[in-house]
């Protein structure tokens, strides 16, 4: 069964509108052309006139240019707010701050929150450990900025899509492990967790038009720098490999059925129960990897959207 097979109406016309080539990573520079191109189509609708977005200069990683991080305020937070330290997805080597602008607004005004972009260099021009350092970077400025920009330093959250929810689960091992932030909350929307691609999920979407087994291949060794599937590498850039979770913040996972990361984050979100972490997995039949962006007016993702504000509400009061 492809993947077309399985898609309601909604998602199958948006799926079929996508280039075919869209996310064939053989060539990285002519893919982040094509993903320009296709997003200069349509480009975003402008955002809310009561969310204020300023982007901030934070310092970056030892003998690291500094790190930029884009706020997103609602009129009107009230002190002592509590905020989401963000991350974009792109598989490590696509992607920038502005992808997300739209969905780190509404999330801001609809939970009251402040929400942090952070910048974060791309591979394969800069490989681990650059794009990891420079989000745990843009998390040590939220924390420490917490008074100048009026929050509650003990109530923020780490999160992201993708690439995003990955470096975000490396980012809460990093906190863990080096005495830095305290975090309540890991948010991780279809995290890409694991270099290894040893699980069915993991080889079973060819279709170059959604992200793909091979594009997961080529980003994972761009990423690391080649030695993707080989013993060096360290948990911090692939999360499912850590084999001690305990002590870190409960976590929030989803991923559609038909995204090739389906079983490595349903492992992800075990692991971290046996480890004594809540952990919260929800499952969309019908849904493949960024379908909940590619297609954000369907009823799928507008029910994916409210759990995920549900969840954030939760954790983060």
């Amino acid at each position: 069964m492809g993947l077309t097979d399985r898609l309601d109406d909604e998602h199958l016309a948006l799926v079929g509108f996508l280039p075919p080539d869209l996310l064939d990573l053989r060539d990285i520079p002519a893919a982040r052309q094509r993903l320009a191109a296709l997003g200069a189509m349509a480009p975003p609708p402008p955002l809310p006139a009561d969310v204020a977005v300023q982007d901030h200069e934070a310092p970056g990683p030892a003998g690291a240019p500094p790190v930029m991080v884009r706020t997103y305020r609602p009129a009107g937070l009230r002190p002592g707010a509590p905020a989401l330290c963000w991350i974009h997805g792109g598989g490590m080597v696509l992607g920038q701050v502005a992808m997300s602008d739209a969905y780190c607004a509404e999330l801001a005004v609809r939970l009251d929150v402040l929400v942090a972009s952070v910048e974060y260099r791309l591979a394969p021009e800069h490989p681990f450990p650059a794009p990891l350092e420079d989000c745990y970077a843009g998390l040590v400025w939220l924390h420490a900025s917490a008074a100048e920009l009026g929050l509650d330093a003990s109530r923020i959250a780490v999160g992201g899509a993708s690439a995003g929810g990955g470096l975000a689960a490396g980012v809460a091992l990093a906190a863990r492990d080096r005495g830095g932030p305290p975090l309540v909350f890991q948010f991780l929307v279809y995290p890409m967790l694991d270099d290894r691609a040893h699980t069915h999920s993991s080889r079973s979407v060819d279709d170059t038009r959604v992200w793909n087994t091979a594009a997961n291949g080529y980003a994972w060794h761009a990423y690391l720098d080649g030695r993707a599937g080989t013993d060096d590498v360290s948990v911090y850039a692939a999360p499912a490999r850590a084999t001690d979770l305990s002590g870190l913040p409960p976590a929030y996972i989803n991923v559609g059925d038909l995204d090739l990361f389906l079983d490595e984050d349903v492992a992800y979100a075990q692991a971290l129960g046996r480890a004594g972490v809540p952990a919260e997995l929800h499952i969309y039949p019908g849904a493949f990897h960024g379908s909940n962006v590619f297609a954000a007016t369907s009823a799928l993702s507008q029910r994916w959207l409210a759990d995920e504000l549900a969840a954030l509400g939760r954790a983060l009061g």
